[in-house]
């Protein structure tokens, strides 16, 4: 990565003050930590063991590194155009066209609402029911309700609990660390298994087989640029926080990999629906099982927040370059959140909640999620040649070439199910551009 780049061309923010900015370096640097760690993490090693054996770590360095690639364009972009959209708002100035725009913000949208839905009904199951037995769809309609409120009140508070709730997500993962660290230094575990892979496995396959799952761990630092408007001073701040952010999860998913292979082996951890809580118990520290149940709760109900954060904010900012009907543009006058857009937000993801069946449409999402991925590094290179007039930072070209490859080889370990259900939700938000287009032209008549 290169240093910032200055240009000459004025190039004015659309509507700078009207949201608040409220994030500092390190409300950003924990708002992108908490939405990477998310919950996934406490159920990732079981499938991964699958994959590689015991070298649980080697796939996670992969995807780290495949990760930073994207987050080397979004610090580009962020950095130079700091308002509210994110990708959407990158690829209307890239391509000029209003269509690709919305696509790509349609994507986002997909992504992040459906995301919201999954995460409630996963805080309404099993870990809810640990403490209350209550019926999973009224309770995760209940509980995005509470997320819209905290997200209308305000995006310093909002942030703020991210804090809280980011710190109880590492003290779980530093639990496992720490708790198998105390079992070796015990004499206890097996850590010749850290380099083990499956009989019969080639290394380097199984490592882009298992990459290829880790990938999905570090996806969420795309959040951050659509709350680009609302960090003091971004052109400093964003890849600091970002790039740290990143690294920071690496690291720590890194060695939860070592402490898993350590305490129990593969064909445990495959077999687990709950393998970072069966490996805290085979240390025998003795911690108690509800003890992970709230911290799992804790990493779901975070996850579901930025996520709705940035769902919101980026209608928002499509509705301020009306790619979306202008009423979703209204911000609360004191507050100043974008408030029509959250309660939009909030109802869809509800109405997903009560679907229920949401693992085809989760994977179909992640797919979404890569072309997004993609437009945003050849986005760079496009508007290399536009100027701004404030120092931003530069990624070198090499990396958003990397980039769509890295993209490219992901899309291609994708079934042909999960790219017919792909292709149904772009013809819907074709035709929702379609009738936002129309209501426009109709409004300006």
């Amino acid at each position: 990565m290169t240093s910032a780049a200055k240009a000459s061309d004025s190039d004015t923010p659309v509507n700078e003050d009207k949201l608040k900015r409220k994030i500092t370096g390190p409300l950003l640097f924990l708002f992108i930590l908490g939405d990477v760690l998310g919950a996934g993490i406490y159920a990732l090693m079981g499938v991964l063991a699958g994959d590689v054996g015991g070298a649980l770590w080697a796939p996670l360095l992969v995807a780290l590194f495949l990760a930073l690639l994207t987050a080397g364009s979004y610090a580009e972009l962020v950095t130079k155009y700091p308002r509210a959209g994110g990708a959407a708002v990158f690829a209307e100035r890239a391509f000029g066209r209003p269509v690709v725009s919305f696509l790509v913000g349609f994507c986002m949208l997909a992504a992040g609402v459906t995301s919201a839905a999954g995460l409630s009904l996963a805080f309404a199951g099993d870990y809810l029911t640990t403490f209350i037995d209550v019926p999973a769809v009224p309770a995760a309609v209940v509980f995005l309700a509470l997320i819209a409120c905290l997200n209308a009140r305000g995006i310093s508070e909002s942030v703020k609990s991210n804090v809280v709730m980011t710190v109880i997500e590492l003290t779980g993962l530093l639990i496992v660390i720490i708790s198998v660290a105390m079992m070796v230094g015990a004499g206890r575990g097996e850590v010749s298994r850290v380099t083990e892979f499956p009989d019969g496995a080639t290394p380097a396959l199984a490592i882009l087989a298992g990459a290829i799952v880790a990938y999905y761990s570090f996806v969420g630092f795309e959040t951050s640029a659509n709350v680009a408007e609302e960090i003091r001073n971004p052109s400093k701040v964003y890849p600091t926080a970002l790039f740290g952010a990143l690294i920071t999860a690496g690291v720590i998913y890194a060695l939860v990999g070592l402490a898993s292979a350590i305490a129990l082996p593969p064909e445990e951890l495959t077999q687990s629906s709950g393998p970072l809580l069966d490996v805290v118990a085979a240390t025998g520290v003795g911690v108690p099982d509800w003890l992970f149940s709230a911290i799992a709760l804790v990493a779901v109900a975070n996850g579901a927040l930025l996520t709705m954060i940035m769902a919101s904010r980026l209608t928002y900012g499509m509705a301020e370059h009306n790619l979306l009907p202008s009423v979703l543009g209204r911000v609360l006058p004191g507050r100043r959140t974008p408030w029509a857009a959250i309660v939009a937000t909030t109802v869809v993801a509800m109405g997903l909640s009560l679907v229920g069946e949401l693992s085809t449409l989760a994977e179909t999402v992640v797919l979404l999620l890569l072309f997004v991925f993609i437009s945003t590094n050849v986005a760079v290179l496009v508007l290399r040649r536009d100027h701004v007039d404030h120092p931003h930072f530069r990624v070198w070209t090499a990396v958003p070439v990397l980039g769509v490859a890295s993209c490219v080889l992901l899309l291609t370990q994708q079934t042909a199910k999960v790219w017919l259900f792909a292709a149904i939700l772009l013809a819907v938000g074709a035709v929702l551009y379609l009738v936002a287009r129309a209501a426009t032209r109709h409004q300006t008549d």
